[in-house]
């Protein structure tokens, strides 16, 4: 992260917004910090304030008893912010404005030439692959 283009790169590419047609792949940050730092060594590294929260809730702290966190002695929304959004909704209604945008520029541009001679397309459009997640779910 110290490159800033890099940076800026990857936030794009995490955030599904530019370099490639799957903006449905969200990354959760509670998820994504499960997955590949269970203990959360990195959290508790970088934030101190959290150090003493037990694994179960170093990814979501305000979902902690509040027991658990006067133990900790981090009570969220005092001595950590309360989250600014629900990701689990928000990333939905994101990927709903995604679908939208992808749909509005598809319709904006020109046939390609192998379309007009009737050329089958190999890969599946954006919203053939979205149908086909959301009828999975």
């Amino acid at each position: 992260d110290g490159d800033w283009a890099l940076n800026a790169g990857n936030w794009q590419w995490l955030s599904a917004s530019t370099f490639f047609h799957q903006f449905f792949r969200v990354y959760s940050p509670v998820a994504f910090g499960k997955k590949t730092d269970k203990n959360g060594d990195y959290i508790k590294k970088y934030l101190p304030v959290l150090k003493k929260f037990p694994a179960e809730y170093i990814y979501e702290p305000w979902k902690a008893p509040r027991c658990v966190q006067q133990a900790a002695g981090c009570i969220v929304g005092k001595d950590y912010p309360c989250p600014l959004v629900k990701h689990e909704e928000v990333s939905k209604r994101n990927i709903q404005r995604m679908k939208r945008a992808y749909a509005q520029r598809s319709s904006n541009v020109p046939e390609s030439p192998a379309k007009k001679q009737g050329v089958k397309r190999k890969n599946p459009s954006v919203l053939e692959m979205l149908q086909k997640k959301i009828s999975k779910e």
